[in-house]
């Protein structure tokens, strides 16, 4: 797709997942050199054996893939999640952006930075999302082996490059990349916003996603069906069926979800346990601003969605 295309596609899109993340990645190699113009799906399935092959992934692990003449692939499904930042992919939307975007690397093109910055602003538009560095992630400041993030300070890819709009620190982000996506997400006139009555996390394999509240309706046929762990807006509710859709008639069975609560890192950097206290090996920490999905709390902690994932509910706001 064009641009142009994209964010008419998009628009139209149903997604039932919660996104609250939009993650910028380069690929570093293939690079510009390549690039011929004309072998855009060749290098994607090159990408994509790469993945399934050396990697193990059950498909390619980004959303979306940028190229040097603007143009933009499709990847894997929406309503699945990306498989790019280590600790960090759930309710993600991942861009790769072709190219070897680190200082004495590819120049970017024009034709690609415009393509970054209008497909950026289109997701965050979609997703209801405010450009921040909480809702727009560099891969660099995350480190690879913790998923902790620490802003590029131990054992962290240079992606999306050490040259991409200025540089991969979070002050390179605020500076010169939010600024011109803020710009276009936020219009003179305001757009009205139906919020959720609440979030649910699906706890079965695959839901089906109906135009009814019922198993006697038909099946949504613009929109896949739900996997183990999505997290869902929940808009209505009637006879044990959840609406997951401001604007659409989408349905899914209650039965098969439970429920969680938003909410937001108030500590600086928050740790990430094994389990429930504090003596529970530390597996990663999560920075302030950032928002997890609740789903169990015990003794003061609280369960990250349905990973075995642990933080101190003191550090949480609502």
């Amino acid at each position: 797709m064009t641009v142009q295309e994209f964010e008419t596609w998009i628009s139209g899109m149903r997604i039932a997942r919660t996104v609250i993340k939009i993650q910028q990645h380069h690929t570093y190699s293939p690079s510009y050199i390549h690039f011929k113009s004309d072998n855009h799906f060749a290098l994607q399935q090159g990408m994509k054996n790469y993945h399934v092959t050396h990697n193990g992934w059950n498909d390619i692990g980004q959303h979306f893939t940028t190229f040097p003449d603007g143009t933009i692939l499709t990847g894997r499904s929406l309503e699945t999640t990306p498989a790019c930042i280590y600790g960090n992919n759930a309710h993600s939307v991942c861009i790769e952006h072709l190219g070897n975007f680190d200082t004495g690397g590819d120049a970017m093109s024009t034709l690609q930075k415009e393509t970054i910055v209008k497909m950026t602003a289109a997701l965050c538009r979609k997703f209801k999302l405010q450009p921040s560095t909480n809702s727009i992630l560099y891969h660099h400041w995350f480190n690879l082996s913790t998923g902790e993030r620490n802003n590029g300070r131990k054992n962290n890819k240079s992606c999306p490059g050490t040259n991409f709009f200025g540089g991969n620190k979070e002050a390179d982000c605020e500076s010169h990349f939010l600024p011109v996506v803020n710009a276009l997400v936020n219009p003179q006139s305001p757009v009205a916003v139906t919020n959720p009555l609440r979030y649910a996390c699906v706890d079965t394999d695959l839901l089906n996603i109906r135009v009814g509240p019922g198993a006697s309706h038909g099946l949504a046929r613009d929109c896949e069906p739900l996997q183990l762990g999505a997290i869902v807006r929940i808009y209505e509710e009637a006879n044990g069926w959840l609406k997951v859709a401001a604007s659409a008639a989408h349905w899914i069975n209650g039965r098969f979800t439970r429920p969680v609560s938003r909410m937001t890192v108030s500590a600086s950097s928050l740790n990430i346990r094994s389990g429930p206290a504090a003596n529970y090996p530390k597996i990663g920490a999560i920075a302030k601003g950032q928002q997890v999905f609740i789903s169990e709390e015990q003794s003061g902690w609280c369960r990250i969605s349905m990973d075995n994932r642990w933080v101190k509910k003191s550090y949480l706001t609502n």
